[in-house]
């Protein structure tokens, strides 16, 4: 016994020395005014600080790390949000990544507004299930599944499917992304309840300005597509196509970024609102006011225009603070 105790020290000895210690902490002040009057979006101001830490291991690409996230909404009690735990395995090479766990969406899922609205990273910043990420030379294509909630008497089965990628030669580039939700009932036969289906696309290509270059910036131009269907209540799905672009510029610490869509209104479960229009223009002014490595911090004005008629406004600022090894 003695002899088999002394073995299994060593071992333990030797995976402890040939792994390394990994910690990671976030503050993130989110700032977030709404005035919108055109009753296509509902107007609400959301301001609170968001704190985050991560624990774990590394050993040749494969990593598992353990923490919370936790929203402070100002205004409210300290526990009217539940902490998030945060708890995944990675692993991740040159070309390849695969995540299984809770994990954060950011730096991981980055979607049109039209697909997913940007709430989701105050309200719902990890990622619950899985994630893989293939890269080439000539771009890579990612996929995810999140499962939202399981169902019980109470709780509606609900999960999410994406994926998004990009191929490009030199300046030009073409963008794909995919999702899909499900939105089941609940355990208990409720009437008038039905399962909701959700889909959608969007395909576009652009051409970027150089890497050198003092101005930077893109332009796409493409379709968005939606799919949506009401079991027992629509019939079939209704679908909607649009025309789908986005020009970004940069300066210095100034940017403007422009979102049209026009043609269609779209119904995506998690998308922003505006994008239930036929016609609608979102214009950022950008202020980059933080610059750091480890520190960033920015601010919209946001001009929303909508049917060419009604104009909403909205004022974001954030500020994101990530340090460790």
């Amino acid at each position: 016994m003695k002899r088999l105790l002394t073995i299994i020290f060593i071992l333990l000895s030797i995976i402890v020395k040939s792994q390394t210690f990994e910690y990671q902490v976030l503050f993130e002040g989110i700032g977030d005014n709404r005035e919108f009057f055109s009753n296509e979006a509902f107007p609400q101001t959301i301001l609170g600080t968001r704190g985050a830490f991560e624990l774990g291991v590394e050993m040749d690409g494969h990593r598992l790390r353990g923490g919370l996230s936790q929203l402070f909404e100002f205004g409210s009690d300290i526990d009217s949000q539940k902490p998030k735990l945060t708890m995944y395995y990675q692993f991740k090479d040159e070309q390849t990544e695969f995540i299984f766990g809770a994990f954060p969406r950011r730096g991981k899922i980055d979607f049109p507004l039209a697909m997913l609205t940007d709430t989701l990273l105050y309200y719902r910043p990890n990622i619950e299930g899985l994630f893989g990420n293939i890269n080439w030379d000539w771009g890579h294509q990612n996929i995810f599944v999140d499962w939202v909630s399981r169902q019980t008497e109470t709780n509606r089965e609900q999960f999410m499917v994406g994926s998004s990628g990009e191929i490009g030669y030199k300046n030009l580039f073409i963008q794909n992304y995919f999702l899909m939700f499900h939105d089941a009932h609940t355990a208990s036969d409720i009437p008038g309840d039905h399962i909701k289906d959700y889909a959608g696309f969007a395909l576009q290509g652009g051409i970027r300005t150089n890497e050198d270059s003092k101005l930077t910036g893109y332009f796409k131009a493409g379709i968005l597509a939606s799919s949506f269907r009401e079991r027992n209540v629509t019939d079939g799905y209704i679908n909607a196509a649009s025309f789908f672009a986005e020009a970004y510029g940069n300066y210095k610490n100034f940017g403007v970024k422009s979102v049209l869509n026009s043609g269609a209104g779209h119904r995506f479960a998690y998308g922003d609102q505006f994008y239930g229009v036929k016609n609608y223009l979102r214009t950022d002014v950008i202020w980059y006011f933080i610059n750091h490595e480890k520190i960033k911090g920015r601010f919209n004005y946001s001009f929303h225009l909508i049917e060419w008629n009604d104009i909403d406004q909205q004022q974001q600022l954030s500020i994101i603070y990530v340090f460790g090894k």
